[in-house]
């Protein structure tokens, strides 16, 4: 499984879970789809855990340490006020990673 891409994996665990809620399977068909569905989300997740060591080795400070840095995705409306996050200062310039 290691030459799929996250974004296939992905994919073909979505496809497996509507084929398991759809039913009308047999149960060896649907315990060898629970398998694959398994096996997909364990290196989903293995994925995710190596992409979050990296963005934490980018986080980190002079000294090593991680710095909490707020996430905002592209649909976080009206939540880029300073007033929420009180470590963000806006005179410093600074990132806040």
């Amino acid at each position: 499984m290691k030459d799929i891409s996250f974004e296939k994996a992905l994919e073909d665990l979505e496809n497996t879970v509507e084929k398991l809620e759809k039913g009308g399977l047999s149960l060896n068909e649907s315990l060898a789809l629970f398998e694959k569905g398994i096996k997909l989300a364990k290196f989903l997740r293995q994925e995710l855990e190596k992409a979050e060591k990296k963005i934490e080795i980018f986080l980190k400070d002079e000294e090593g340490n991680v710095k909490k840095a707020p996430f905002a995705s592209t649909g976080d409306e009206g939540e880029s006020s300073n007033e929420e996050d009180p470590s963000r200062d806006e005179d410093s310039g600074d990132l806040p990673f």
